[in-house]
């Protein structure tokens, strides 16, 4: 098997379909998807189980899981458990590939079958609701990614390789979790873009408590693991906090930058 797409689930009812559909519809099938369900109270898992022959007919393999879980991370370490592929992803219950996604990774590595890549990443389309707000376009580079989370990790693939020499991921976070996962590889870690948007990825409604949540653990991931200077670390929470502010206001008069 050569990719894995995990999805992480909790009360997705409302979108959980749409991501479903984004995986059914692909034009490369050599996948498996595996659905984390962290016991839904509404109708996610009846949504999640209507769609079993629908994957067995177009031969993709597909299964679920539901139970509690203590967070995203927990989810997706549970699935990973369940993997069986040499490349795998991490995508939203409320975020969907486009139709030739996988097609377009599969043929970025066959053109690069000798390279040593521990990440495969994309540009993403933040959007809300039928709107697009905006691109995720960064470029990786160690000077950058150690200050900020300056790429898309929705829908990126991580070699299985990657999760071998460097561990699961951190439980311990719960925003940040991936984030801290690739800093564990510092300027060692090995990455490659695909120039094209993959993914659409729903904007989310993060409160002004989640984001204070957002900053603490980025600072304790830059510090405890890529020895940041915590100095230097709250010199750039001061500066995201006042960027996430002005977006806030800008918002508001539906300016999205």
């Amino acid at each position: 098997m050569k990719f894995t797409i995990i999805t992480a689930t909790f009360n997705s009812e409302k979108t959980i379909a749409r991501t479903l559909d984004s995986l059914l519809y692909q034009t490369y099938l050599n996948f498996e998807y595996i659905v984390v369900d962290g016991k839904s109270l509404d109708n996610t898992m009846e949504i999640i189980k209507s769609y079993e022959n629908k994957f067995k007919d177009k031969g993709i393999p597909y299964q679920w899981i539901s139970e509690k879980d203590s967070g995203i991370y927990d989810a997706w370490n549970k699935g990973l458990a369940l993997a069986k592929g040499n490349w795998i992803s991490f995508l939203g219950s409320d975020d969907y590939y486009v139709n030739n996604a996988i097609e377009a990774y599969n043929e970025l590595l066959s053109k690069r079958k000798k390279e040593q890549i521990d990440l495969l990443y994309s540009n993403a389309k933040v959007i809300a609701g039928d709107k697009e707000i905006r691109t995720i376009k960064g470029i990786w580079s160690w000077n950058v990614f150690r200050r900020k989370m300056n790429i898309a990790h929705v829908g990126s693939f991580h070699s299985r390789n990657y999760f071998d020499k460097y561990g699961m991921f951190n439980e311990s976070f719960k925003i940040a979790g991936d984030y801290e996962l690739l800093l564990r590889s510092k300027e060692n870690l090995r990455t490659f873009k695909l120039e094209l948007i993959t993914v659409f990825m729903e904007m989310g409604g993060v409160s002004n408590i989640q984001i204070r949540k957002v900053f603490k653990e980025t600072i304790r991931a830059k510090h405890n693991t890529a020895q940041v200077n915590i100095f230097l670390c709250y010199i750039d929470y001061s500066l995201e906090f006042v960027k996430y502010w002005i977006k806030k206001l800008l918002e508001k008069f539906n300016i999205f930058i």
